[in-house]
């Protein structure tokens, strides 16, 4: 038996993915929670061979929890589902330990299809997002500058992302400036767009 353990922050979404492997003979969904920070806990509890985790949700984004729990629960394979489609993410879900990444408007059968070929120990990725991803390339921002363009997303002033950061104004200001230039923007608004649809952030 294939013990599941499913994270999306939308409950009916959650429902619905449960229903529908609930459906598989050899599926069972051990455990169901709606933030990032809830997946190890539930993991560590639960012991799941396979995790689906959203990209975005509250406490913990996808991404960041399933890279803790490649780190806390290796044996568990973890399978990125995503509305968004950005190829940015794709490379950081692989970096992350991730063995599949699929849109969610994937058909049925494709996600079913998807767990029963990582726990076989292949990847799995969706085929246009992986061909864009190639096209797109890695992301140019460094670590430090993606933690800079984030925290610049609430509309901070320099001073505030430095005090937050406990960075200089000036190295707030460099850093920004090299972020505007490698997305080839004006604005730190604008470069923060381009990186997020790129899913640099």
């Amino acid at each position: 038996m294939t013990r599941i353990l499913i994270a999306d922050d939308q409950a009916m979404i959650r429902g619905a993915f449960a229903a529908l492997l609930g459906l598989e003979p050899d599926f069972d969904v051990v455990a169901q929670v709606g933030s990032g920070d809830q997946v190890v806990p539930q993991a560590l509890l639960t012991r799941p061979d396979v995790a689906l985790l959203d990209v975005q949700m509250p406490g913990l984004d996808g991404l960041a929890a399933a890279a803790s729990l490649h780190s806390q629960l290796p044996t568990c394979r973890v399978i990125i589902l995503t509305t968004f489609g950005r190829p940015g993410y794709l490379r950081r879900a692989m970096e992350a330990g991730a063995q599949g990444f699929l849109v969610k408007d994937a058909p049925p059968e494709q996600l079913i299809d998807a767990i029963r070929r990582v726990l076989a120990g292949l990847r799995v990725v969706d085929p246009g997002l992986a061909a864009e991803t190639l096209s797109v390339g890695e992301s140019p921002l460094t670590g430090r500058e993606r933690d800079v363009l984030s925290t610049a997303l609430s509309g901070g002033t320099v001073a505030e992302i430095a005090a937050s950061l406990y960075l200089s104004e000036g190295t707030v200001r460099n850093h920004l400036s090299s972020v505007i230039g490698k997305t080839g923007t004006t604005t730190r608004a604008e470069a923060a767009r381009v990186a997020t649809d790129r899913g640099w952030l």
